[in-house]
């Protein structure tokens, strides 16, 4: 197998795991881009350090799939607004047959 082949298949196997992660993060509770970050990191002992620069896009990913959805909404605890992702009934579905296999 070539390297440029080997090294596709790794990022895309890095990009369903983060994908994964972020649906299992969703899974009972709606949170914005950098509450779902900590979580993930929090949840990996900081084995996994989330940047901006990974996770916008993914989520970015997931909406164009229609796995989460997003609306704006101003924080309970704050006078400020943050981008909410939620599991659509299709992000379930899809964790649900990720997790199985």
């Amino acid at each position: 197998m070539s390297s440029i082949k080997k090294q596709a298949q790794q990022r895309a196997f890095s990009r369903a795991t983060l994908d994964m992660l972020i649906l299992r993060t969703l899974l009972y509770v709606h949170a914005h881009g950098h509450q779902i970050g900590k979580h993930i990191q929090r949840t990996t002992n900081d084995f996994l350090q989330m940047q901006h620069g990974s996770l916008y896009p993914a989520l970015h990913r997931l909406e164009r799939r229609e796995w989460v959805t997003s609306k704006w909404e101003t924080a309970a605890d704050r006078n400020r607004e943050f981008k909410y992702y939620r599991l659509t009934d299709k992000g379930r579905k899809h964790l649900v047959v990720g997790r199985s296999q």
